[in-house]
């Protein structure tokens, strides 16, 4: 008999809710930095750069793990503009995931400034010193922000939806582990 995958892969769960939060606190210190010019705003950019390079490398690891061992398979009762909705919206998190912190990197290096991870170890500039170059990253950093944070309501809208009102297994297939044969 064939074991059905009804859960997420453990690393695939485990990355899951380590970056859920994280991603929430980098938009929450985005937000803080272009809304401050106390001293926290040092502080804060202190802690976005190196932390978003640590979500790149992990949203990496998990475009792997999910590419690996793949996702269960959705409901067969789900409506099929439900499951599209869903297929599309994972692609949509996961772009916005890796291309976040790529454009913070290529904005930073447009204007010259140095991606300090700690002490000394620094990045290498991935785009040319140029003010417009700059100016267009920040601007499409700040949208994309703004289109994750839409993407992440949507995302726990939907896990809500499945987990509080469906109860289709959808939510419990990231939530927990095990195997149904």
């Amino acid at each position: 008999m064939i074991a059905i995958q009804e859960h997420f892969n453990p690393l695939a769960r485990l990355l899951h809710w380590v970056m859920a939060p994280l991603i929430l606190v980098m938009l929450f210190v985005g937000i803080g930095m272009v809304s401050t010019v106390a001293q926290t705003h040092n502080l804060l950019i202190a802690i976005h750069k190196p932390l978003g390079i640590m979500l790149l490398a992990l949203v990496i690891v998990r475009v792997c793990v999910r590419i690996r061992y793949g996702s269960p398979p959705l409901p067969a009762n789900l409506p099929k503009l439900q499951a599209l909705g869903a297929l599309l919206s994972h692609y949509v998190l996961y772009a916005l995931m890796a291309a976040m912190p790529l454009i913070g990197w290529a904005m930073l290096s447009a204007a010259g400034y140095p991606i300090v991870l700690y002490g000394a170890l620094h990045l290498p500039a991935i785009a040319p010193h140029s003010v417009s170059l700059y100016a267009r990253l920040r601007a499409l950093h700040t949208d994309l922000a703004l289109l994750l944070f839409c993407t992440v309501l949507v995302h726990l809208a939907a896990a809500l939806f499945h987990g509080l009102i469906r109860r289709d297994g959808v939510f419990s297939s990231m939530a927990r582990g095990g195997r149904r044969r």
